[in-house]
């Protein structure tokens, strides 16, 4: 389901609970509404309204947070493939294969993972057929291992050589490393069975809310204000925890970026 989906999901939901603490506020007897009664569910909804407003503020920072990390690993995974072109340049002509090899890697991260965004040109690029837009892929995976193979398979012939080789082999290791970390950022962190837990409890909110006041245009536009206010925030937390699509979703820039550097 997508996040605008979820957030109208949740709006519905969440109007549909205090309708139904209307219906029921309709339905009870003058002695079920007195004042001592009211002002126990009161207290009731003011212990639920504190529990759900900070979970919700714990799950925004969380996932913005996780955000934040993915956005940095992206950007240094970007500059780590691009100081390891330029590792390989320094070594010689032996690497050209190497790094055109390295582009079309690259390449194929980009078109990949930002798929509604415009195709790298003037580099040659995999077969994107059936490539996962997040974690790991099989076609990517060999491009960049045969990188690494290749450069195991390098014999060099002097001290220049022997100390380039030494310097490129931990650039590769770095370039490997930060790509662990996006795959393993890409994955998200909500559990679906936490959000609906968390949904539960919101829709109680509403219906003590619809419980507690007078149906009447008033109440309604304000019950209808907090079920918009908390859907966006849902629909925040939803689109935060898909880094690679949606509104607030990472650019591709530092990957262009560092595949302009392997083309100059």
């Amino acid at each position: 389901m997508g996040e605008i989906q979820l957030a109208l999901v949740a709006f519905g939901l969440l109007g549909a609970s205090a309708a139904l603490g209307f219906f029921l506020r309709q339905r009870l007897s003058d002695q079920h509404l007195s004042d001592h009664n009211i002002e126990a569910l009161r207290l009731v909804t003011g212990l639920l309204v504190t529990f759900t407003a900070l979970v919700l503020s714990l799950l925004l920072a969380s996932v913005k947070a996780s955000f934040d990390t993915t956005d940095r690993d992206r950007r240094m995974y970007a500059a780590s493939l691009a100081a390891f072109d330029q590792c390989l340049q320094g070594y010689g002509a032996e690497t050209a294969a190497m790094r055109a090899v390295l582009r079309e890697y690259t390449a194929g991260v980009i078109a990949s993972t930002w798929p509604d965004e415009e195709k790298p040109t003037g580099v040659v690029l995999p077969d994107l057929a059936g490539v996962a837009r997040v974690g790991e892929d099989r076609t990517l995976k060999a491009l960049i291992t045969g990188v690494g193979l290749s450069l195991a398979a390098l014999d060099p012939k002097d001290a220049f050589h022997q100390n380039q080789l030494a310097a490129c082999r931990l650039s590769f290791d770095d370039v490997m490393h930060r790509r662990e970390a996006v795959i393993e950022d890409a994955q998200g962190t909500m559990s679906g069975l936490f959000s609906r837990v968390l949904m539960f409890w919101l829709m109680l909110v509403f219906i003590s809310f619809g419980l507690q006041a007078r149906h009447n245009r008033f109440t309604v536009v304000a019950i209808g204000i907090g079920a918009l206010a908390i859907s966006t925030v849902i629909f925040v937390i939803a689109d935060l925890d898909k880094p690679y699509g949606g509104v607030f979703g990472i650019p591709s820039t530092s990957m262009r970026n560092a595949l302009e550097d392997m083309l100059r």
